[in-house]
């Protein structure tokens, strides 16, 4: 091999080297995804990212507040005599969560599991809260205590009464 073959291919391997940096760096700046809330219905079923947080720090109240008011959120038509499955990320059920149903807490404790079901009934009664024929459903993540008020992320959907 001659010198001048040497050094092309030290310089091809640097060229190399310098590009696979170049994209790692790229790829270090776009955001990272937050972890996914997916509510199903039959065979139907959405999935959304964090409509706000969902990247560790906590919500302020007003932050909050302002979330739960998002009117750019998906829809999912609810049978009342159907279940409605929840299912989060692991990242979600470590920190332990709940739903929020028009703003309230509808389980009594949060959640460190990855799944939970509820009836679909529950979400246009007006024992739970409902009003009218459609609902807004948000799952809560927390900082991983127990029945915590700390809230990181908020996941939200709307629910509309499928007519029958």
């Amino acid at each position: 091999m001659t010198t001048l073959q040497s050094v092309v291919r030290r310089r091809r391997a640097v060229a190399a080297a310098g590009a696979v940096s170049a994209g790692l760096l790229v790829l270090s700046a776009c955001d990272k995804p937050t972890p996914m809330a997916t509510i199903t219905v039959g065979q139907s079923s959405v999935s959304s990212e964090a409509t706000c947080g969902g990247e560790g720090g906590s919500l302020k109240s007003a932050a909050l507040t302002k979330c739960l008011k998002d009117k750019d959120i998906k829809t999912l038509s609810v049978d009342p005599d159907e279940t409605v499955r929840f299912g989060v990320d692991p990242e979600i059920a470590d920190e332990r969560w709940t739903i929020l149903m028009n703003g309230q807490p509808l389980l009594p404790e949060d959640l460190g599991k990855t799944y939970t079901t509820i009836p679909g009934s529950v979400f246009f009664s007006q024992q739970y809260g409902a009003q009218g024929n459609s609902t807004l459903v948000s799952v809560k993540a927390g900082d991983g205590k127990k029945n915590s008020n700390t809230v990181t992320g908020l996941w939200s959907f709307k629910l509309e009464k499928k007519d029958s």
